[in-house]
């Protein structure tokens, strides 16, 4: 397709995951030594990517690492009351991976530090899982790419339905054929919260909290609780809302399945239409189109809202292929053919509704530990990785410059400058982009 251009080629190929392990060797043979890992941002997914993996025999938490100390606190006794010994605990990245015995890092930062973390990693020798987007910027996830192939290490990126089950086998009839030529693929996140985000005023920072070192690259700015734990994805300083939290998972499938990475342009229309004195930056309420070539992509999303289109169940994300023959449609708990009729028949084979079982996370994380051990490529490489991000921060910098984007592949830029503007961020002394 014509979205296959020659950088790309040098990022490699982006296809779905068979739900096994890659045969592309990154360096050495198996091995049976217990694998010893470091978290990097230990609320909400960095916590639950590294209890998913700790399930697997073989595998032990001897770091933690956060700028809250009191989270760093609670994390550690949990470690120590379910498996008995006590992770070491830092406030500083740098410290934790300068621990020789530690094989592998699980980074959970906000999307900002992300990149920092991964490179520092990989520079140390260690493999990397890193939640997703990778990066809060194009110019990073780039920077990403190069520096897992320069360091040849393994890196799985936390878009997990690439080990799914469901989501492969979902894709792998979509590949059958049998819904005709797919002329337009829909993705959403109609989520059912959003309300109540008020605006607080800043405030002193917390006890045990490293406020700087939580900003690091991002500007200067006072502690305000609404920019902290979690919430942070609702700033352009630190992630980029909705677009790149559960954009990236659905983008991302939209990607594998077509098999396509960079788009020919983007155009998109929101707002804060829906809470517009709330305490969000990033938009509520967003349409973004994407042109392929030969299909085109749009993408929608809700705050507050709850629909979900082609589906009974509210509120959940999904994608939808709409081909000549019926509609393919995939959430996280069920697939579905939707046949288009003529004269009356089906124009393809019925299908039962397909229920997900299992846990896609659970698959992801030991995908991860097998590629440690032989060295292959994970299910959902940086690659991967930076093509879901760089479709998700396209549509941002769509939406925040009001401009229809034309894209090159190749130069990795648009021709207008203002749009340019958001492809390398500008960091804060004395932080610097890794190089």
């Amino acid at each position: 397709m014509n979205t296959r251009r020659k950088f790309i080629k040098t990022l490699g190929g982006a296809t779905l995951a068979t739900g096994l392990s890659s045969v592309n060797a990154i360096g050495s043979s198996q091995t049976n030594e217990t694998i010893k890992v470091g978290l990097i941002g230990c609320n909400s997914m960095g916590w639950a990517d590294l209890n998913s993996f700790l399930k697997n025999e073989g595998t032990e938490c001897i770091a933690l690492c956060d700028v809250d100390e009191n989270v760093l606190r609670k994390r550690a006794d949990e470690i120590q009351s379910k498996f008995g010994k006590r992770p070491k605990t830092y406030v500083k990245h740098e410290d934790l991976l300068a621990l020789n015995e530690l094989k592998a890092v699980f980074i959970g930062t906000p999307d900002h530090w992300h990149c920092i973390h991964m490179v520092d990693a990989c520079k140390a020798g260690k493999d990397v899982y890193v939640e997703k987007p990778i990066a809060n910027s194009i110019y990073e996830a780039n920077l990403m790419v190069q520096a897992a192939a320069r360091y040849n290490r393994v890196v799985q990126v936390g878009q997990w339905q690439r080990s799914d089950p469901h989501w492969i086998a979902a894709l792998e009839y979509l590949k059958t054929g049998n819904l005709g030529r797919i002329r337009q693929v829909k993705a959403w996140a109609d989520v059912n919260y959003g309300r109540g985000f008020d605006v607080k005023p800043d405030a002193d920072t917390p006890s045990g909290v490293h406020y700087d070192r939580w900003l690091g690259p991002a500007p200067k700015r006072p502690f305000n609780e609404n920019r902290f734990h979690g919430t942070f994805r609702y700033f352009w300083d630190y992630a980029g809302g909705l677009m790149t939290d559960w954009g990236v998972h659905m983008l991302d499938m939209v990607l594998a399945g077509m098999n396509v990475t960079d788009p020919l342009s983007v155009a998109a229309i929101g707002g804060k239409l829906a809470f517009p004195d709330n305490a969000a930056e990033t938009p509520d309420t967003l349409t973004t189109v994407y042109d392929f070539g030969e299909f085109s992509l749009i993408w929608e999303q809700f705050m507050a809202m709850g629909t979900s289109p082609y589906f009974e169940e509210q509120g959940l994300p999904g994608v939808a292929f709409i081909g000549e023959n019926g509609i393919l449609a995939i959430n996280r708990r069920t697939w579905k053919v939707i046949p288009q009729t003529e004269n009356g028949e089906f124009m393809t084979p019925t299908f039962p509704e397909r229920k997900s079982n299992g846990s896609g996370l659970d698959e992801h994380t030991k995908n991860f530990l097998e590629c440690i051990k032989t060295r292959k490529q994970p299910n959902c490489t940086i690659e991967m990785g930076r093509n879901a991000a760089l479709v998700a921060h396209l549509g941002n910098m769509a939406y925040r410059t009001g401009k229809k984007i034309d894209w090159n592949a190749q130069t990795q830029e648009s021709t207008d400058s203002e749009v340019n503007a958001f492809i390398k961020p500008q960091y804060r002394a004395p932080w610097v982009l890794p190089g």
